[in-house]
């Protein structure tokens, strides 16, 4: 992973207080109605300080002063939280800039001629040679060759990956650089559009769309503030029927602390970092859309090969044959795979480690290696002392012993037939004329996978893997990795059924994948999660990136999502519960002189009328940075039912958001009152 930016960090503090001055601006401030209208407040009761008499009021210049520098600093608040988040994905961006350069590119002109131009000049479809030691210069597809790739500038990781044509990774990104060999490249973007152009614009929130669930809320605000507008311009009307005369300063406090001024103010900031916990965890969210969408999903597809297993055939067991032993098997096997750089062939020396058993690595010291070949079908080792070694396909193993004269093990074939019938393949070992066992080679479950999918059952959502697997070892495979379903001999088309069947039932469904293959379904898919290491169309039809191709991230992008709701959910029960007390606060001072039966609801025993309105006035405004930390990093989540969280949340955030204001205004009075 990249190294995360701390949260608050001197240089993003320093950059979010210049912005929220420059937030001030009225074209900026009223995309949000709430603050906007705590900004209209705060005009003016800075024009009372110098015309206190404007509207026939009595009140002080010092007091419209004070409540002038509160609402001024309750916009301040505000537009520091949206800084803040903003600049934290600006940071990010800054650090992919360096990323992105002009490179050299080896463009092929013609039929064999190569022109040398920078990767400005590259346009879709153009195809460039990259040979080991150079830049990749920009997005593409490997359409000749096989090459290790560092990819550590845009995921972080250090490991360089395999990048070959014609698989499911065979895509490319601009700023990569080849470690090893040569491939010729397709370009598949034009200057501007590519992964990281968009990634750099996403991260720096310069097209981030409010989403679904954000709009419907600041409806619901809007809604609340004009209710709240329309009671407090009323309120004069009664107040000259009891002879109780309202100043302007005293209606614009009330209105201010009646409307949802805290998660007004932190709305946007909630959004922007629910964006950036993604990217932090080396996600790119094409949309806050798709990460929202991620907290409520009830289904997760995923492709079995290359997401939940490796897609390498492994081996997962040795099988001795002819009365040999497991131990004997495992030795040959080592010694026939010493010198073999395959998947397969490391594996073999992976697995013998992992079961304890030992093997005499001398024994192959001055032999010679036979490569696999498609004609032999078989790899091996002719050793010093004149023994000859083999791994290979059972067939193959079969003719080349009877060839030396062997014989053919009663117990192989009916050992053979049970690994092909579960969906592995078998190799036979065999030394001389003998054959020793089989080596069982299978598509291995990533480790971790079935503690990742236990996870997602506690959090209530289903799994289902989909393979072009028999019934057979896609049941096998489904055990071992602990879904929930699968679904066998499955075509594209079947994956978008499924997704469908899911969706017609109500239900929100993602899906993992990364081959083209895959592309259909990743488009139906309310959240479709690509990996980096897949195609160009798999990326192109997902609404997520994820940029470490590690498929059981997906755990990560639905607690994002879940707690980035959580968030907005408990800030505005909190924000709305504050009301309450701020209610007791406010309408008993301004009505108790002239009623004194309203006495009874100042419970909180508040000074005066002067002091109890600017105490709730303060509590407003200071509220909004204390909750800031919050808002960046959300609502802790822990996986339990919907009914559960909720019981929680009304706990801590309804009773707390009533709570916390009668503690905090009545400490807030005590001082208060010593100068009003």
């Amino acid at each position: 992973m990249r190294e995360k930016k701390s949260m608050m960090s001197s240089a993003i503090i320093q950059k979010a207080v210049k912005e929220s001055f420059l937030k001030l601006d009225p074209r900026v401030m009223v995309r949000n109605p709430i603050m906007f209208i705590v900004e209209i407040g705060f005009l003016i009761t800075m024009l009372l300080i110098f015309v206190p008499d404007l509207f026939g009021g009595t009140v002080s210049r010092g007091y419209n002063l004070v409540v002038s520098l509160i609402l001024l600093f309750t916009v301040l608040f505000a537009n520091f939280a949206e800084a803040l988040a903003e600049g934290r994905g600006k940071a990010q961006a800054d650090t992919l800039k360096k990323t992105k350069q002009d490179i050299k590119a080896n463009k092929i002109v013609g039929h064999h001629s190569i022109k040398q131009v920078v990767s400005s000049e590259l346009r879709k479809g153009d195809v460039v040679i990259v040979t080991q030691g150079e830049m990749i210069p920009g997005d593409g597809e490997v359409i000749e060759g096989l090459a290790s790739v560092d990819e550590s500038a845009i995921t972080g990781e250090s490991a360089p990956v395999i990048k070959e044509a014609g698989g499911d990774f065979s895509s490319v990104t601009g700023g990569t650089r080849v470690v090893s060999d040569q491939i010729k490249v397709r370009i598949t973007s034009d200057p501007g559009e590519s992964f990281l152009d968009r990634m750099i614009a996403l991260v720096e929130g310069a097209k981030r769309q409010k989403t679904p669930n954000e709009i419907a809320l600041s409806t619901v605000l809007t809604s609340l503030t004009l209710i709240f507008f329309i009671v407090v311009v009323t309120l004069p009307f009664f107040g000259n029927y009891l002879n109780v005369n309202l100043e302007i300063p005293m209606l614009i406090a009330l209105l201010v602390c009646l409307i949802p001024t805290t998660i007004g103010g932190l709305l946007s900031a909630i959004g922007i970092a629910g964006m950036d916990r993604v990217t932090q965890f080396n996600v790119l969210a094409m949309s806050g859309k798709a990460v929202e969408a991620a907290g409520d999903i009830n289904t997760i597809i995923l492709d079995k090969t290359g997401t939940i297993t490796f897609g390498n055939r492994m081996a997962s067991e040795f099988i001795p044959v002819g009365g040999h032993q497991e131990k004997e098997t495992a030795a040959w096997a080592a010694i026939s795979s010493l010198q073999d750089e395959t998947p397969e062939g490391r594996s073999v020396l992976e697995l013998m480690k992992k079961q304890g058993f030992t093997h005499d690595a001398a024994v192959g010291d001055g032999a010679e290696f036979l490569e696999f070949k498609a004609e032999t079908r078989m790899s091996g080792m002719d050793l010093k002392d004149g023994r000859k070694v083999r791994k290979g396909a059972v067939d193959a193993v079969k003719k080349w012993i009877v060839a030396q004269g062997g014989k053919i093990p009663k117990d192989l074939d009916p050992s053979s037939d049970r690994i092909a019938k579960a969906g592995g393949t078998p190799l036979a070992v065999a030394v001389d004329q003998e054959i020793f066992g089989l080596i069982y080679l299978k598509d291995t479950v990533k480790p971790g996978m079935k503690e990742r999918f236990e996870q997602m059952r506690r959090m209530g959502i289903k799994t289902i893997m989909c393979t072009g697997d028999n019934p057979l070892t896609a049941a096998t495979i489904a055990i071992e990795a602990g879904v929930d379903d699968f679904i066998a001999e499955s075509k594209p088309e079947d994956k978008i059924a499924v997704i469908r069947k899911e969706q017609a039932e109500g239900k929100l469904v993602a899906m993992t994948g990364d081959g083209t293959n895959d592309a259909p379904a990743l488009a139906q898919a309310d959240v479709g999660i690509a990996m980096n290491s897949g195609t160009v169309a798999a990326k192109e039809a997902a609404n997520m990136v994820d940029l470490d191709s590690d498929p059981s991230k997906i755990i990560e992008v639905v607690a994002i999502g879940k707690q980035l709701l959580m968030t907005r959910g408990a800030l505005t029960t909190f924000s709305i519960a504050n009301d309450i007390a701020k209610y007791f606060a406010i309408i008993p001072a301004m009505f108790m002189l002239a009623i004194p039966q309203m006495d009874a609801l100042n419970i909180m025993r508040l000074g005066s009328p002067n002091s109890a309105i600017l105490s709730a006035l303060i509590f407003n405004a200071v509220i909004i940075p204390l909750l800031i930390p919050l808002a960046m990093k959300g609502v802790a989540y822990k996986p339990m039912s919907s009914s559960a969280l909720l019981q929680r949340n009304l706990f801590f955030y309804g009773l707390g958001g009533v709570i916390v204001p009668f503690l905090g205004i009545k400490l807030i009075d005590l001082v208060v009152h010593l100068w009003v």
